[in-house]
């Protein structure tokens, strides 16, 4: 890419810094093959911004102004970066590379191709086998009695977007199989995508059938039949077509369409409504274009989120994940999921469902798992809805951006429920754009072994995992019921927020100064070392106790003061909820606390300063500096907090009450 550029090297270059007050940081404009780099020449500190050209995504040319003629770049990532460069010349030579720099005709241009870290041969082959999917589906219970995995695409002649080994129902025999194939668009038969052990339930997945008005292929039928037939507890099952009936009708006059209830038994068809790449691309925009504004007034931001009909799409997909879910995990019956091509809608619909079903994929290895199974393995169009070569811009939308945002927002809701926090995911949607590794390259399993992505590129899971502590959310119970169970999520408007930790995370003068989450991680990175003290300590208090033993002195009964002072009550370590708070120590005025409780705390209240007056009325938790940590449990069903005893966690009351 090194012809391309036609000047490297830009000085006294000014670098606007957009939602700041501040103003603009002066210093050299660098071109290379791979990146765009600034360097701030004033700073006493060294500062730098580096930007992947596949991050790029287009380049706009603005009024001259006293400093210069400026250029707006817009990065894939919401970054907004506004260089005004001193020479209309130098300003047209930096505009024309970053165009073609930013538009990589083919996909050894892109920077995966090219990136050498200083790893051998042996330690890329063992990166790329940090995830086994032949493990995860072993790990769900297959093969089994019911299940197994057919040979048929080994060579991807049946379906070339498919992986080489699918998961079938056994009584499906492979003419059934081949025939369903030739029935279905793409070649994209029913093949599982995950199992329930405890119900037998699954879910399949595939593309639209070709039926038209009246077409019919007994193969297909049979096909569906053998999936329903693998649930032994169940006596029919779902179809789940997930988008607008409208469309889906539409589809029919083109010879596809959707399955006839009448055709084919035992099915239970169902329509969600979920719309098209397109509506969502325009969607997206919009909201862009909300996140973009300077210094929005209440009522032109909320109605531009609400123009934009972004969140009402994000509930859309989660609803559709919680029906799935639903029937699997209570009803215990079997569902088929499909769109058009069974690789948008469909990918974001299963992945949602087995967020909610499945704990593990609530684990940071868990999540990598499931991308890798539902979108990389399965066949997800990354080259072509993620812009990495220069091709048709309508086949471009922000479909695995909404599954991470549905991820993001059943977390707000479960705040305790995963392991990893909001920078995990916003790590994740960097690196599908910015081709940096090879995970996310090409649009299918075949054409990534065409391409020698696995002998060529890097992997990206390894390296989001030696940083997982990064990625670690401190309020994560492994213990907690809600953990462990199936999550029953809220899909009424107001639990949808505008993920600002996405679209804004860029701009400087809008944020707090102090984040929550960077505030949680170091209460509990102190706690770690008070705690290790502590340990210290009871050594040494032991030690002592053992020296006055062996001596002379008169015995005594031992008294771990530290231990008086710090234990928590066994029942305070578990309260996950506010319902669990209730009766408790942290629910319970001083009067209500057992005696030996009471005299506990006068012990420690003397330490420290003197005992608040129990008879006030106005002597509450949050005034003795206890947090009211409150999540949504998935035991009790549709409950939820009320608005007002749920404070901002992106507050800086919130935050003080944290790290009281």
């Amino acid at each position: 890419m090194m012809e391309h550029i036609r000047l490297p090297k830009v000085e006294k270059v000014h670098l606007g810094a957009r939602g700041s007050s501040r103003r603009a940081q002066v210093g050299t404009l660098y071109l290379t093959a791979s990146h765009t780099i600034f360097v701030d020449s004033e700073a006493e500190v060294r500062n730098e911004i580096w930007v992947h050209h596949s991050l790029v995504c287009n380049v706009e040319k603005q009024s001259v102004t006293a400093l210069g003629y400026p250029l707006l770049i817009r990065c894939k990532n919401f970054q907004v970066i506004q260089l005004i460069i001193p020479e209309e010349s130098d300003c047209n030579d930096v505009f024309m590379s970053l165009l073609r720099l930013s538009r990589a005709e083919r996909y050894e241009e892109l920077y995966c191709f090219s990136f050498k870290p200083n790893l051998d041969r042996a330690e890329r082959d063992k990166a790329w086998n940090f995830i086994d999917l032949r493990a995860e589906y072993s790990r769900m219970g297959v093969p089994n009695k019911l299940w197994h995995v057919t040979p048929i695409n080994r060579e991807y002649r049946v379906c070339d977007t498919y992986p080489a080994d699918l998961f079938v129902p056994k009584s499906a025999t492979l003419p059934v199989i081949v025939g369903s194939s030739k029935f279905r668009s793409r070649g994209r038969f029913p093949t599982l995508s995950y199992y329930c052990k405890e119900t037998q339930a699954a879910i399949c997945r595939s593309s639209q059938p070709l039926s038209g008005f009246s077409a019919r292929c007994l193969e297909d039928e049979q096909m569906l039949e053998a999936i329903m037939k693998s649930n032994p507890g169940s006596q029919f099952m779902y179809v789940v077509d997930t988008r607008p009936k409208l469309n889906a009708m539409a589809n029919r006059a083109t010879g596809k369409g959707y399955e006839s209830e009448d055709n084919y038994t035992n099915i239970k068809f169902q329509f969600i409504g979920i719309e098209n790449i397109h509506v969502m691309r325009n969607s997206q925009q919009k909201l862009i274009e909300v996140s973009d504004l300077r210094s929005p007034s209440m009522g032109e931001f909320l109605s531009g989120v609400e123009n934009s009909d972004w969140l009402k799409h994000i509930q859309t997909i989660l609803a559709a994940g919680k029906f799935i879910a639903k029937a699997v995990a209570e009803e215990g019956v079997s569902v088929l999921v499909h769109c058009s091509d069974g690789w948008d809608r469909t990918a974001q619909v299963c992945s949602v469902a087995s967020v909610l079903l499945d704990p593990y994929y609530r684990t940071l290895k868990g999540l990598m798992v499931l991308i890798e199974k539902d979108w990389v393995s399965f066949g997800h169009k990354f080259s072509h809805r993620y812009s990495h070569l220069d091709e048709d811009p309508k086949e471009v939308s922000p479909v695995i951006d909404q599954f991470l945002e549905c991820v993001w927002q059943l977390m707000e809701q479960f705040p305790c429920a995963f392991e990893y926090n909001e920078r995990f995911l916003i790590s994740i949607h960097n690196h599908v754009h910015s081709c940096h590794y090879g995970n996310f390259i090409s649009n299918c399993e075949k054409e990534r072994k065409d391409l020698g992505i696995r002998e060529k590129t890097h992997s990206l899971w390894p390296h989001l995992w030696t940083s997982k502590s990064d990625f670690a959310n401190p309020l994560f119970r492994p213990d907690h019921s809600q953990t462990q169970g199936v999550l029953r999520p809220l899909t009424t408007p107001y639990c949808f927020k505008f993920w600002r930790g996405l679209y804004n995370r860029f701009d400087r003068g809008l944020h707090p100064r102090q984040s929550v989450l960077d505030c949680l991680i170091a209460v509990k990175e102190e706690t770690l070392q008070l705690e290790g003290l502590l340990a210290v300590c009871e050594q040494k208090l032991a030690a002592l106790g053992k020296e006055q033993t062996n001596g002379d002195c008169v015995k005594k009964p031992a008294v771990n003061h530290s231990q008086a002072l710090w234990a928590d009550p066994a029942h305070v370590s578990l309260a996950n909820t506010p319902q669990d708070y209730n009766g408790g120590i942290m629910g319970a005025s001083p009067k209500e606390w057992p005696l030996q409780q009471r005299e506990t705390e006068s012990t420690a209240l003397s330490l420290f300063g003197d005992a608040p007056k129990t008879s006030d009325p106005d002597n509450s938790d949050q005034e003795s500096g206890v947090a009211d940590f409150s999540c949504h449990s998935s035991s009790g069903g549709e409950s939820f907090p009320s608005e007002d005893s749920v404070k901002d966690a992106d507050s800086d009351e919130a935050a003080f009450n944290i790290i009281i």
